[in-house]
């Protein structure tokens, strides 16, 4: 599990094809890189992937045919910027929302409009997400947890404040851009304990 709270901006040093899978070594950027380990979880831009080598602060990663169709890992290249954020122990603060790592679809970014010193960002997402995004509850863009300003239909804005423009490669987005969304798993559960319950409501007496 995950925070939603990125730790490093890291970026992609070198990228191959094996046998229809892709492999990435990732520089990190972490500042105690010693304390990963081989076989940890890292989440990159909300992809959870685990460390198969690590050199220096540089780690390595294998993605697999399922995680590169469902989310914008075939995008990335050498130099290409990733929010990262390790796996959370017991004893970290839960300063975002519980992220699982597990992206749920690709959106796209609409627009970037300045407000006061930050900039609300439209972003489009799929019709099936809609029901577990709700205004001021908390979404995953790249990784990060961020807060709802508003939801209409498939379109919700958020607000991103300078330091978070500044420390995730969020701050680089531009119109038509895609990006890894995951919803809140919390709200994920909670509609699905409640749809029997629908389902007897709408049930014809």
């Amino acid at each position: 599990m995950f925070t939603g709270i990125i730790q490093s901006l890291g970026q992609v040093l070198d990228r191959q094809e094996k046998s229809g899978d892709l492999w990435f070594q990732i520089k990190t950027h972490f500042s105690q890189p010693e304390r990963i380990k081989l076989g940890d979880s890292i989440a990159m831009d909300g992809v959870c992937l685990t460390v198969t080598a690590i050199e220096g602060d540089a780690v390595a990663v294998d993605v697999s045919v399922e995680t590169v169709n469902k989310t914008t890992v075939s995008h990335w290249q050498p130099g290409s910027h990733l929010n990262l954020e390790p796996a959370m122990t017991l004893e970290d603060q839960l300063g975002g929302h519980l992220v699982s790592g597990h992206v749920d679809a690709i959106g796209q970014c609409l627009s970037r409009t300045p407000s006061a010193r930050s900039e609300v960002f439209e972003f489009e997402i799929p019709a099936a997400l809609t029901p577990y995004v709700v205004t001021k509850g908390s979404i995953t863009i790249n990784g990060v947890s961020l807060t709802v300003n508003t939801i209409d239909d498939q379109v919700l804005t958020v607000n991103l404040v300078p330091h978070t423009m500044s420390h995730t490669n969020l701050g680089g987005l531009e119109p038509g851009d895609a990006v890894n969304i995951e919803v809140d798993t919390i709200a994920r559960y909670v509609a699905k304990m409640l749809q029997p319950q629908f389902a007897q409501i709408l049930q014809p007496s």
